[in-house]
C-alpha cells in the first residue's frame, strides 16, 4: 500500500500547518513573521548586502495602501500586510513561474490566505474592491523594488508595473535590513493593527 506524500510542515512554533487543509488554529504570527523575513523577493537578485524579503515588501506594501486609501478601515491596511502571508510555507515565485505552474499553485494560495484571515478576525476574502487597491499598492511596490534594487529601468519597470503615482511613493525608499530587524518590524507592524481592531 503507497503512503500519501506529506503535505505538511512542522513550524518553529511547534504547529503542524497541512497545506492541502490549513486550519486557523495552525497558525501563528511569529511563524509568518519569520518565514517572511527569510523569503527573498526577486529570487535573490537584487543589490545590497541583505536580500529583499517578503516581510520588507509587505510592510512597504501596507504603508503605500494606507497612502491609497486613508480612510480604509484597520483590517484591510491589515489585509495589506497579510498579502503575501501564504509565503511563508510556498515561498515568493516570479510570476513568470506562478503561470508555468498554473492553476493549482493559486488554489494553495487562496486556501492559506483563507486561513490567515480567518486566524487574524478578518473575512476569508477580502472584497474585490480593497483587494484591487491592495494589488494597486503591490505594483507600486514592485516598481519601487524594480527600479531601486532590481537593476529595471524606469521605462522597463513601468512596461511590467504601470505608471506610479510619484506623489504616493514620496519620502518611501526601499530598505535592506537583517532578516531579524525585518521579522520584528513585521511583528510590531501586525500588533499595532491588531491593538487598533
Amino acid at each position: 500500500m503507497a503512503t500519501q506524500p506529506r503535505a505538511w510542515q512542522r513550524m518553529l512554533s511547534g504547529r503542524r500547518l497541512d497545506l492541502l487543509d490549513p486550519t486557523p488554529v495552525d497558525i501563528e504570527i511569529e511563524d509568518i513573521a519569520h518565514g517572511l523575513a527569510f523569503v527573498a523577493r526577486w529570487n535573490g537578485q537584487t543589490a545590497g548586502d541583505f536580500a529583499y524579503s517578503v516581510a520588507e515588501h509587505s510592510l512597504l506594501v501596507e504603508q503605500l495602501f494606507s497612502r491609497i486609501a486613508p480612510k480604509a478601515p484597520v483590517k484591510w491596511r491589515l489585509a495589506a500586510l497579510l498579502h503575501d502571508a501564504p509565503e511563508y510555507v510556498i515561498g515568493d515565485m516570479i510570476s513568470p513561474v506562478k503561470s508555468a505552474v498554473g492553476p493549482d499553485y493559486g488554489a494553495l494560495d487562496d486556501r492559506l490566505s483563507a486561513a490567515i484571515h480567518i486566524r487574524f478576525g478578518l473575512p476569508a476574502a477580502v472584497p474585490k474592491t480593497v483587494k484591487r487597491q491592495i494589488k494597486k499598492a503591490d505594483k507600486i511596490s514592485a516598481w519601487m523594488e524594480a527600479t531601486q534594487i532590481a537593476g529595471f529601468s524606469e521605462a522597463e519597470a513601468t512596461k511590467f508595473f504601470g505608471r506610479p503615482d510619484k506623489a504616493v511613493m514620496e519620502g518611501l525608499e526601499i530598505s535592506l535590513r537583517p532578516p531579524v530587524e525585518v521579522r520584528q518590524a513585521y511583528l510590531e507592524r501586525h500588533e499595532a493593527l491588531i491593538t487598533l481592531l
